[in-house]
């Protein structure tokens, strides 16, 4: 059989096989002969790419690794739409509408929380994604579009061009699940799904992106009329019957009481959901009553977005729990009975600081009221005072760590009260990743699993233990073995010649971060220089003021502190900080922002020819900016550049500055 014939027979089992497994729930083979199948034709596929199928299942996850989104000029404007949070205003909408069209009718349907994107397919086959940016011009993430299952890289039909505005999404358990990964490995949680879906599709790496489990729910063709479509309704089951996820919740109806009826129903089982909504989207179905009616400079006529309100519930409040952060900031919490909000059970919310509690006189057995802010995060919104019981009283910070027993600090400029103790085992494992992570000390392959194991082995105590680790006992804990242990271990030695400055920013000092760290190291260029600075002396230096001074003082003057910096020099950790004597500083005083692939250069070289002539790169284009240096492929910062007026050089204009 000739190679082509081979990629064509793999590819089309492929594609009914996953369209029975995914969007059928009715697998054909098992799982082993679907990944068999699926890794011959990746190797027929790399070793002829030029056989491939544009819509291939091996496309579902891509490779490559982008350096920016190039800019996609959406041929149909993709509007946002105008809010409206009463049934009022949903009747105004109604009598605008019939005053023009009295045979107008409407079609309803959910409003997920999403990220909003355009597909386009040419000949029935996936062309090219974006999303919606300013409406005019989004960001291609075609390859990351291409990993959503729910997307079907083919369509049926013989239409063309086809344009389907929809909305990806993450699920609920999806989201949770990727949370309580990102807790696991000390990283940033999302706030809410729709960030998370919007992270997750721009990002750069489309295996990142489909590790996200994203979804959609198409919801508008926005070529409709031109494609001999009439109503909305009418586009919406020819998206279905070309294979596309279009939007669950409808209903059709001329009369606005019938739509504002639905709008209740799915209001009362929204939490059932299983995925976030925010409201019910209302327009007109008539594709030419649309264009009749056109739009404003912001949002069409011919539709609005009915808002849901909050969902608020009363409860009781059991206790208020403090919990130590990595940063030592004590965090009041509180653990009430649970309640349903937003389809979650909840049971827990934050209660910010003692601020917060004095102002609303929140008490352990008041009855509080509780919601989800978007939805998404649990918040206290006050208590309910007529219920509360007799013998209550006023709640009082502690002046010590529940955890450790270190002295609290109380910070009247920020409403916080901080744990001072460097070994507070509540802060452990979070602090001892962050003083290993790629910024800081920069151990590789100490993540916060391995540093929980560690603690959780009594392998460690403190950041300083790092530094006495033996590979033998590395070498015993779970899924590690030796070769792993030897390399952590190197990993940890190679550490100890950091710069001071690294080891500085890496002690998690509250303001200190690494410019900071940076310019204070260059300065004292010794850790025991700095521990004899007074307060003065730091804020002499520039951009270093009282707030900075003050807080790197007192962690100095921690007795906790004092022992980790011992234990540290005992185990041959550099402390000096070698400057080297700037003599070129042509770019003092300018600003750089890097865009797009250099042939020559990466982004980090080129930073770093730039700050050694005094420079400064930002990661954002304002009209601040002195300079926007931009290689192939160049995304949306240029083209903010050219619309604000920064100056664009290429890489022969940048060598011509360096020369």
């Amino acid at each position: 059989m000739d190679i082509k014939k081979q990629i064509d027979e793999l590819t089309s089992k492929l594609i009914v096989y996953a369209e029975k497994y995914y969007n059928e729930d009715a697998p054909e083979i098992t799982d082993f002969e679907y990944d068999e199948l699926m890794n011959q034709l990746k190797e027929l596929e790399r070793l002829n790419p030029e056989l491939a199928w544009p819509d291939s299942p091996t496309r579902r996850v891509i490779g490559n690794v982008l350096s920016g989104f190039e800019s996609v000029t959406h041929p149909y404007p993709m509007e946002s739409l105008q809010d409206v949070f009463s049934f009022d205003e949903i009747y105004d909408f109604d009598k605008r509408v019939k005053e023009r069209f009295p045979d107008a009718a409407y079609c309803a349907e959910v409003k997920i929380d999403g990220l909003s994107v355009c597909l386009e397919y040419r000949d029935g086959v996936f062309y090219k994604g974006a999303t919606r940016g300013d409406g005019l011009v989004g960001e291609d993430v075609s390859d990351n579009l291409r990993t959503i299952r729910d997307i079907p890289l083919r369509i049926k039909t013989d239409l063309s061009p086809v344009f389907v505005r929809g909305e990806v999404y993450m699920s609920k358990e999806s989201f949770d699940k990727l949370n309580a990964e990102r807790e696991d490995l000390g990283q940033q949680l999302f706030a809410n799904p729709r960030n998370a879906a919007a992270g997750s599709l721009r990002q750069l790496d489309s295996k990142i992106c489909a590790k996200r489990n994203l979804s959609i729910f198409c919801f508008n063709m926005q070529n409709g009329e031109e494609l001999g479509y009439t109503g909305h309704k009418q586009t919406l089951e020819a998206l279905k019957e070309m294979g596309c996820k279009v939007v669950e919740q409808f209903r059709y109806s001329p009369d606005i009481k019938e739509i504002i009826e639905f709008i209740k129903e799915i209001g009362e089982r929204r939490e059932d959901l299983s995925y976030g909504i925010d409201g019910i989207v209302i327009k007109v179905d008539s594709l030419s009553q649309r264009s009749a009616m056109g739009s404003t400079a912001k949002a069409p006529r011919w539709a609005i977005a009915y808002k849901f309100p909050p969902e608020e519930k009363a409860t009781k409040l059991l206790d208020i729990v403090l919990q130590v952060g990595r940063t030592g900031v004590i965090t009041p919490n509180a653990a009430f009975e649970t309640v349903r909000l937003a389809g979650t059970s909840v049971s827990r919310a934050t209660l910010h600081n003692r601020d917060f509690i004095a102002e609303k006189d929140i008490r352990i057995g008041d009855t509080i009221i509780v919601r989800k802010a978007g939805d998404i995060i649990p918040e206290v919104l006050g208590v309910d005072k007529s219920k509360r019981p007799e013998g209550t009283v006023p709640f009082e910070m502690p002046k010590v760590c529940p955890v450790c027993g270190s002295p609290l600090y109380d910070d009247p400029d920020e409403a916080a009260v901080r744990c001072t103790g460097s070994e507070c085992p509540a802060q452990l494992s979070r602090s001892i990743a962050h003083f290993a992570s790629r910024d800081a000390m920069d151990i590789d392959g100490l993540g916060i699993a391995i540093v929980q194991a560690l603690l959780d082995n009594g392998f460690i105590k403190s950041a300083a233990d790092l530094y006495f680790l033996r590979a033998i006992d590395v070498a015993s804990m779970e899924k590690m073995g030796e070769k792993s242990a030897e390399n952590l271990i190197d990993a940890i030695e190679r550490s100890k010649g950091n710069q001071f400055s690294r080891l500085l920013y890496a002690f998690g000092i509250r303001h200190v971060g690494q410019k900071a760290a940076k310019v204070i190291a260059e300065k004292f260029r010794t850790m025991e220089a700095l521990m004899e600075a007074q307060a003065d002396d730091i804020m002499s230096i520039k951009d270093i003021g009282a707030a900075i001074a003050g807080s790197l003082i007192s962690w100095l003057e921690n007795p906790q502190n004092i022992h980790l910096i011992e234990r540290l020099r005992e185990a041959g950790v550099n402390m000096t900080e070698t400057v080297a004597i700037k003599e070129d500083l042509r770019f003092e005083g300018m600003t750089f922002v890097l865009t797009g692939t250099l042939p020559d250069y990466t982004r980090e070289e080129a930073a770093a020819i730039i700050e050694s002539f005094g420079g400064k790169v930002s990661s954002s284009v304002s009209k601040k900016v002195t300079y926007v240096l931009a290689g192939e492929k160049a995304g949306s910062k240029l083209t903010k550049a050219e619309s604000v007026g920064v100056a664009v050089i290429d890489q022969a204009a940048f060598e011509d500055m360096i020369k």
